[in-house]
């Protein structure tokens, strides 16, 4: 049976609809969660990234690791999405230089304008590179909406709480 995608626990606190989960269920959810996370000590760029690709690998895992959503079982998922990236932006540089029609002259003289037969075979590539850069970044939490939808835990304060805020609360 499909359903909904289950949330991680710290989205459902975050929206506020906790409340039909029991301290057990909060339990178990926080140390499944905890175990499925995965570590974060063998985040290397692969092998076969080149030079560029393996410095925007390091730059985007470090502000992924920053905030708690990616660890060493998405090192793969980052690669493809930079592969994917770098062979999109390579085509569209290779396309400006290819025209979509052609001027080709008749044996008669006349000049006619004709389609290029390559173009649209390399208009549904870029489509195909786009909408895997597309999938892939919203998969790891690189667009705008997919980290929206993220609920980025809190860091604890280390400082003891005073009197009054044990009293009263955060007023």
């Amino acid at each position: 049976m499909t359903g909904r995608n289950k949330q991680p626990l710290q989205v459902i606190q975050g929206k506020g609809a906790s409340k039909h989960l029991t301290k057990e269920e909060i339990r178990k959810r926080e140390a499944h969660e905890t175990a499925m996370r995965g570590d974060c000590d063998k985040v290397k760029p692969p092998t076969y990234l080149t030079a560029t690709q393996k410095k925007e690998f390091n730059m985007i895992a470090e502000e992924l690791i920053k905030l708690n959503i990616f660890s060493n079982l998405d090192v793969d998922s980052l690669a493809r999405y930079l592969d994917s990236k770098h062979q999109y932006l390579q085509l569209i540089k290779d396309m400006k230089k290819i025209k979509a029609t052609e001027v080709v002259k008749t044996d008669s003289g006349k000049s006619v304008t004709i389609a290029n037969d390559d173009y649209p075979k390399l208009i549904r590539t870029k489509n195909t590179l786009f909408t895997e850069c597309r999938t892939a970044a919203s998969d790891l939490g690189l667009t705008i909406t997919s980290r929206l939808k993220l609920v980025i835990p809190k860091t604890e304060n280390d400082e003891p709480e005073s009197e009054f805020e044990r009293k009263f609360g955060d007023v």
